[in-house]
């Protein structure tokens, strides 16, 4: 009862918006207003793989644009950690559609120490785990990050951003993969190099294989259609 009054004040005072088009949710709306659940940019199957070395597979659930875009950048840069939890079910349910069951460890793509205290949080993690929650699973930290490299975010060619993130990872706890297939999350997929550097640290320490997920996807020339 008490919890009820809490969240009911809440509301009263902040209602709760879309997470995606920041419109006042209605009635049973949860996180995601009706229409953005019908008109997201969800990937079909041949748009939700992306590729990449080392990895098997990477998947995601939605194409990075629109709403996508504006809502990731509230969830990473405006500390919106809230959104994880939506975020994460979207996740789960690509991961369902796409592997069935075919991992046995879940870990993420991790931030180095510096921006992680800057930012106050590692949104690769909270995805990870929030994920990891939906499948009936935990998430495991596996990796770090070797000090600080340019955010991939600013280099534009695909051969810069492979070159910017060779030797930047180490394996933190080689024992917990090896022999294991690994589930990795990330946030966002561009060319992949960032999941296929981790990916090749993970099978150097004896992981038996390594699948992807990220939230989203962007949008190349190639792919046979294009949303949003």
């Amino acid at each position: 009862m008490a919890r009820r009054l809490i969240y009911g004040l809440m509301d009263l005072f902040f209602p709760p918006k879309c997470i995606f088009c920041r419109k006042l949710l209605r009635g049973r709306e949860r996180f995601i207003c009706d229409t953005c659940k019908k008109d997201l940019p969800y990937t079909d199957l041949a748009q939700a793989v992306s590729p990449g070395e080392y990895f098997s597979k990477c998947v995601s659930p939605l194409l990075y644009t629109g709403h996508v875009v504006q809502s990731f950048h509230r969830f990473k840069f405006s500390a919106q950690t809230n959104y994880a939890g939506p975020y994460g079910q979207l996740m789960a349910g690509c991961v369902q559609q796409h592997f069935d069951g075919g991992y046995d460890l879940i870990t993420w793509v991790p931030l180095s120490p510096r921006r992680k205290k800057k930012r106050g949080y590692d949104q690769a993690m909270l995805l990870a785990m929030a994920t990891a929650l939906e499948l009936g699973d935990v998430a495991v930290e596996t990796l770090r990050k070797r000090g600080e490299i340019p955010a991939q975010s600013g280099l534009e060619r695909p051969a810069e951003r492979k070159t910017n993130v060779i030797g930047a990872f180490e394996v933190s706890s080689p024992d917990l993969v090896c022999g294991k297939r690994i589930l990795l999350i990330d946030d966002i997929v561009t060319t992949g190099a960032t999941l296929s550097e981790c990916s090749r640290m993970l099978l150097e320490a004896g992981a038996k294989d390594v699948i992807c997920v990220t939230l989203a996807r962007t949008i190349h020339s190639r792919d046979p259609a294009k949303r949003g």
